[in-house]
């Protein structure tokens, strides 16, 4: 059994962007499916800039905040209780377009 609290966890910059933050929850050591599960933060006006993964599905849910969500061309707004799931190949960028953070959940499935 594995238990953590977000309070105890670091700050990290994630790949993508160095001004935005996670926190990593979870970590391929613990489970090799999975690439990772963290929150991370997007402050205003900040992105992922588009990116995919060739081995792993992506899935994002939206904690707090909205932005948008750009996979394959196509734009989806988030917002709050929001998920999407991004397969293997698919281009996708987050970005944060309001005036608040934008909190996400996310974790990968490898294949």
């Amino acid at each position: 059994m594995i238990i953590s609290s977000l309070d105890k966890l670091d700050w990290t910059e994630v790949s993508h962007n160095p001004r935005v933050q996670k926190k990593q929850i979870l970590d391929n050591s613990v489970c090799p499916q999975l690439g990772q599960f963290a929150q991370a933060i997007f402050p205003p006006g900040e992105t992922a800039p588009a990116h995919s993964h060739a081995n792993m599905t992506e899935v994002f849910f939206v904690q707090s905040g909205r932005g948008i969500i750009i996979v394959e061309g196509k734009e989806i707004p988030l917002s709050p209780q929001t998920t999407v799931t991004v397969q293997p190949n698919e281009s996708h960028e987050v970005i944060n377009n309001s005036t608040e953070d934008l909190i996400v959940l996310f974790f990968g499935i490898c294949h």
